[in-house]
């Protein structure tokens, strides 16, 4: 009974309010402010205020929210166990399958050709008509001797 109260003391005044917001010509304000202001009775008639109160003020609530804030503590415990455990720097079973799977090499495959990955930056050419074709088929020649092909 004292929240419905509240909640009308609180609209009249929002209203009241409004009225004196519009007699200063400010009518989208007015308008916005009265709409404000009759949230608390629409709450109070459709019953949610007296839900709310209701469930505020039961011990049983209480210990329920308690019980679920211990339940989230216990996750929360566990995850940061496990990534402890793993080292900090892998997630648990995600990392296995989201990874990248590893590059082909070939069995005998020398330190060179087992690189960083990373793609050279081909070099600019003043005028790329004038580099002779043996220059491109040497490179794929000493790659074919290495291998004896």
């Amino acid at each position: 009974m004292l929240a419905e109260t509240i909640c009308s003391a609180v609209s009249a005044a929002g209203l009241g309010i409004a009225a004196i917001t519009a007699y200063r010509r400010r009518f989208l304000a007015a308008t916005r402010i009265a709409a404000y202001a009759l949230v608390p009775v629409g709450l109070v008639l459709t019953g949610v205020v007296e839900w709310v109160s209701g469930m505020v003020f039961k011990p049983s609530v209480w210990a329920g929210f308690g019980l679920l804030g211990l339940a989230w503590l216990l996750f929360m415990t566990t995850r940061a166990v496990e990534r402890r455990r793993l080292g900090g720097t892998e997630k648990p079973a995600k990392a296995a399958k989201g990874g990248r799977a590893p590059e082909a090499v070939a069995p005998a495959a020398s330190a060179p050709s087992l690189g960083s990955g990373a793609r050279p930056q081909p070099t600019a050419r003043k005028n790329p008509q004038a580099a002779a074709p043996a220059d491109d088929f040497s490179d794929i020649e000493a790659i074919l001797k290495k291998h004896g092909i």
